[in-house]
């Protein structure tokens, strides 16, 4: 099996179009599409640790869901000269390694497999009331809704913390009282994707409790969700970060991936990026 057609079934599943594709900042960073595969490692992101465990493990196709060269575009015009980007560079051509960012095949498809994820870490599925969307369009669906048997919000805090592996979590809005109504913007879509307000507007317009996320801008999602319980509404967000938010629909993707090829799929999770003092 090559990386294509490997790549052409993770397309099917989400049932692109060709013209969908094209669309996407989906691409193979280095390597070749006709590379036979080997065995297949699955990551959030392509770190130089992750890079040195997958040819460790003699894996020769990696598939990444964030950049590789550290900007959203994986541009590297501006790398030519950085010995970061030629050092690693070096490590995945050296190994013969093809490396593939799949990301927006991921979220825009029939199903968001990096909410799938998020349902299966949590064992959520059964109380998904189903997508925060306000557009038919697939390109700007928003996250996924949830109404949980009434917790706390510290409960809940540590039940993210224990799942997640979480040293520490972020909160806004301590005062609320009861949680049921949840919201979930996993990575970067809790910053509004480009629409400062939509977080605001779905925690408002969907009634929501809390709102689980990804990464913030302080003066936004944060800044609102403190006013609101200064005056006494029941809101507050929970921030996961980026990578733990995301990281679960990848560990989930190695496991789908498996059953569809003949080739053997791991895991390497590229772990939390900051230290906490």
């Amino acid at each position: 099996m090559t990386v294509k057609e490997m790549m052409n079934m993770v397309y099917k599943k989400h049932g692109l179009s060709e013209a969908d594709r094209g669309r996407t900042c989906d691409q193979i960073i280095l390597g070749c599409e006709q590379l036979k595969v080997q065995k297949v490692a699955v990551t959030f992101m392509a770190t130089v640790a992750v890079i040195e465990e997958a040819i460790k493990e003699g894996v020769n196709f990696i598939i990444t869901h964030e950049p590789t060269w550290f900007t959203g575009s994986d541009g590297v015009d501006w790398l030519v000269n950085d010995p970061v980007y030629q050092e690693k560079k070096r490590l995945i051509e050296t190994a013969n390694i093809t490396l593939w960012r799949c990301h927006d095949v991921m979220h825009i498809g029939e199903e968001d497999t990096i909410y799938a994820g998020f349902d299966e870490k949590m064992l959520w599925g059964s109380y998904r009331l189903g997508k925060i969307k306000d557009s038919e369009n697939p390109f700007e669906r928003t996250g996924v809704i949830y109404e949980i048997p009434t917790t706390t919000l510290e409960k809940l805090a540590q039940l993210l913390k224990e799942t997640f592996e979480l040293e520490t979590i972020r909160m806004v809005g301590g005062n609320l009282k009861e949680v049921t109504r949840i919201g979930v913007l996993v990575g970067g879509s809790s910053l509004g994707l480009g629409i400062e307000s939509l977080p605001m507007e779905l925690m408002e317009k969907h009634h929501l409790d809390l709102l689980i996320c990804g990464e913030i801008t302080e003066w936004t999602l944060p800044a609102y969700v403190r006013d609101a319980a200064r005056i006494g509404r029941n809101k507050a967000i929970l921030i996961l970060g980026h990578e733990k938010s995301e990281e679960c629909g990848m560990e989930h993707m190695a496991s789908w991936l498996g059953q569809l090829v003949s080739k053997p799929v791991i895991f390497i999770d590229s772990g939390e990026p900051f230290v906490y003092l």
